[in-house]
C-alpha cells in the first residue's frame, strides 16, 4: 500500500510555487478568460509510469479556487498506462488555467521519482537488499521527493544532516583518518539514530571494523570487492550485526550485482536527482 500523503500540509509550500509562477497576475487568462466560466481538467498518462503527488495536485486548484470539485481515480503508487485518467478536476476555468503548470510540474516530478525508484526496486526483487534514497534532492522538494521514492517501493536514507551520523571521505581527512573520525563521532551516539562510515577499500574497511559501527558504507567499489567486503564484516561483526551499504556508480543494469553481493541497503542518488519527469498532460475544457 502507498504512504498516505496529507496534501494540506503543504499549504505554505504550494501558495509559495503558485506566487512564483502567477507574479503579478495571470494576465494571459485575466483577459481572455471570464471569471464566471467553469471548466473540467483532465489529468491523462501519456505513457507508463508510477502515480505520485495526485493529492498536491488536486490540492493546487482548491487552493485558487474553493469550490473545485476533484475525482481522484487512480492513487497514488498506481502504476498508470498511455491513456489512463488518474484524475478530472471541476473548477473555476481561470483556476484550472493558472494553476495548470505548478499542479502538473509536481505530479510530473514525483511520478517521475516514483517511477524510477519501482524499476530499482523491481530489478533487486529476491534478494535481501532495499534501495534507499540520499540527500541529493531538490532544495525545498526534500520531503516530498522522499514520499515518491516510498510511493516506488525504496526506503528513505536520512532525512537530514540530524537524524544519523555518516563520516564520508571529507569528514575522515578532516578528522585525521578512519580511527580518529569514528572516535569522535561517539559523541553523537546518545542523539544519533546510528553511526555509519564512508570506506572506498579493504584497508579503510579493516580499520573501521576495529570500532563496530552501525553501518559501512562500501563506496565506489566494484560489486566483486562489495562481495568480498560484506564477508569480511559477517564474519568480524558476529553476534553483532553491522549493516552495509553500498553507493557509487550502482545503474539499473548492474545494481542487482550488488544485491547479490549481500549489501543490505543499496542507496542511490539518480532516484531524485536525475529521475525524468513522466509524460502527462492536462486537457481543459468549458463545463
Amino acid at each position: 500500500m502507498s504512504p498516505l500523503l496529507d496534501a494540506s500540509a503543504y499549504h505554505t509550500l504550494l501558495r509559495s510555487f503558485l506566487a512564483e509562477d502567477i507574479g503579478t497576475g495571470d494576465i494571459t487568462t485575466e483577459t481572455t478568460v471570464s471569471a464566471a466560466q467553469r471548466g473540467r481538467g483532465a489529468v491523462i498518462a501519456k505513457a507508463p509510469l508510477v502515480l505520485a503527488g495526485i493529492e498536491l495536485f488536486a490540492e493546487v486548484f482548491r487552493l485558487l479556487d474553493p469550490t473545485t470539485a476533484v475525482e481522484i481515480v487512480s492513487h497514488d503508487g498506481e502504476e498508470l498506462t498511455a491513456g489512463n485518467v488518474p484524475a478530472t478536476v471541476n473548477a473555476s476555468a481561470r483556476a484550472l488555467l493558472t494553476g495548470e503548470r505548478v499542479a502538473l510540474n509536481l505530479l510530473q516530478r514525483l511520478s517521475g521519482v516514483a517511477t524510477l525508484a519501482r524499476r530499482f526496486v523491481r530489478a533487486i526483487e529476491g534478494t535481501q537488499s532495499e534501495i534507499l534514497d540520499t540527500r541529493k534532492t531538490t532544495p525545498g522538494l526534500r520531503a516530498l521527493e522522499k514520499y515518491a521514492v516510498r510511493v516506488g517501493g525504496g526506503k528513505n536514507h536520512r532525512q537530514d544532516l540530524g537524524e544519523a551520523v555518516l563520516i564520508k571521505e571529507n569528514h575522515i581527512r578532516l578528522a585525521g583518518g578512519v580511527s580518529a573520525a569514528l572516535t569522535a563521532a561517539q559523541a553523537a551516539k546518545g542523539r544519533a539514530r546510528w553511526i555509519e562510515i564512508e570506506v572506498t577499500n579493504l584497508d579503510e574497511l579493516r580499520a573501521a571494523l576495529t570500532h563496530m559501527p552501525d553501518v559501512i558504507l562500501l563506496d565506489n567499489m566494484s560489486s566483486a570487492h562489495v562481495r568480498q567486503a560484506v564477508e569480511q564484516v559477517r564474519k568480524h561483526s558476529a553476534p553483532k550485526k553491522i549493516r552495509t551499504e553500498a553507493s557509487g556508480g550502482i545503474t539499473l543494469d548492474n545494481v542487482r550485482e550488488f544485491a547479490e553481493a549481500g549489501v543490505n541497503w543499496i542507496s542511490v542518488g539518480a532516484l531524485t536527482h536525475s529521475a525524468p519527469a513522466v509524460d502527462l498532460s492536462f486537457e481543459i475544457e468549458p463545463e
